[in-house]
Parts: C-alpha cells; structure tokens; sequence
C-alpha cells in the first residue's frame, strides 16, 4: 500500500470513529426528538395547540388527539422521559409549538431512574421546568398530571405521593394552573388497579386512558 492510500485509510478510519463517537454521546432521545422536526418540516403542526408534553403515558396514548375532540392537540410525550429531559428539549418540543395550553406528564421515571432521588428533590424539577415555562410563556395555562399508581412501581409510590402533594401545592400558589389528580380513580379497594394496566403493569391499557381522559378534558382550555 502506499504511503498516501494509507494517510487515506487513516484519515477515513479517523472520521469514522469520531462520527461514532459524536453519535454515542448524544443525549437520551436525540433520535426522537429529531424525528418530531421531521414530522414537523414534512407537515405543518397546527397552530397554538394545546400541547402535551411529557413521558411514554403520553407517547403510547393510540391517537390521543382523536380522544380530545373539539380540541387541537399535539402530542409530544417520548420515551421514558424525566424532568430533565423536557427541561433539556424544551426548546424543541415546548416552545416552538406557541402552545395554547401545556399538559404535562412527567417525574414518575425520575424515581424509577435512580433510588436515591428524593421527593424534594424531583419536586424541585418541576419547580425548574415551571420557572423555564413561564419565563418563555407567561400566560399559557399549565396542567400537571399526578403520578399515577403503576403497579410495576409499588416500592417508589411513597415517595410519588409526596412529590405530587410538593407540586399540588405549590401550582395551588400560580396563576393559570391546575393540577389533575389521577391518582385515586386508578385504585380499586385502595390498591393499584391493575386492569387498567398492560402485562407490565406499568403502561396503561385503553381502560386506563378512558380514566384519563375524563380527568383531563374538563380542565382543557376551550377552542
């Protein structure tokens, strides 16, 4: 091989391993988030939605803006999403929207992420993406959706509990917000119910979302 094929080989194999190595240190859910501009450049997204933002209750939802009629809604619920990571994509799936209302389900993967996290401690989190939120958006109406009771989480509902009774009232304090308690329709004899669950016991079946979807269309800001 010769001196300048192999510099070639070199310089190829060089680009190569950054190109991989740039593409492992994407953060959590790049990928989808780049397929929601995709979607978004290939057709337009109604203007001033009500938005729902948040974890995979909302993303596994089938067709959610079919069960909210006489709404325009827009979901953007991905992956196994935490705080953070709408904090950390909120300029892409959030702002860019110009939202008439903001639905959010988020902070149950917080806990089940890592076993040291505190209630405070996810509270705090909200507070963060609240702050972020009105600063941008001061008066667009904020709806939070209480952790729900997954039967899958049983050792982690302690401590969502608290956290949903931090965030209630601390939205009871803000303007423009509701919290939507979904909590106690998702019990039965004060137990997780757990037909209202798919075999993991953590993602709702249609039964679920029906409990969802009463809870939630009330509080929906009118066209």
């Amino acid at each position: 091989m010769s001196m300048q094929k192999f510099l070639t080989v070199i310089i190829l194999s060089g680009l190569a391993i950054s190109c991989l190595s740039l593409h492992a240190q994407e953060p959590p859910f790049a990928n989808e988030i780049r397929a929601f501009k995709k979607q978004d450049s290939a057709q337009a997204p109604p203007q001033h939605p009500i938005l729902f933002a948040g974890s995979s209750s909302f993303r596994l939802w089938p067709n959610l803006p079919a069960w909210f009629p006489g709404h325009t809604v827009i979901n953007r619920g991905f992956g196994g999403s935490t705080l953070p990571d709408l904090i950390r994509y909120a300029d892409d799936i959030i702002f860019p929207y110009q939202p008439k209302q903001i639905v959010i389900y988020c902070g149950e993967n917080d806990f089940a992420e890592n076993d040291t996290v505190s209630s405070q401690a996810v509270f705090e989190r909200f507070r963060k993406l609240f702050t972020l939120i009105r600063k941008k958006l001061p008066e667009v109406p904020l709806a939070y959706i209480s952790m729900k009771p997954s039967p899958s989480r049983l050792r982690l509902h302690g401590k969502m509990k608290i956290a949903n009774d931090l965030i209630r009232e601390y939205l009871a304090g803000e303007a423009k917000t509701v919290f939507i308690d979904i909590w106690p329709a998702m019990l039965h004899e004060g137990k997780p119910d757990s037909t209202l669950y798919k075999g993991d016991y953590l993602h709702m079946n249609d039964k679920g979302y029906v409990i969802w979807q009463k809870a939630i269309e009330p509080k929906l800001v009118s066209q």
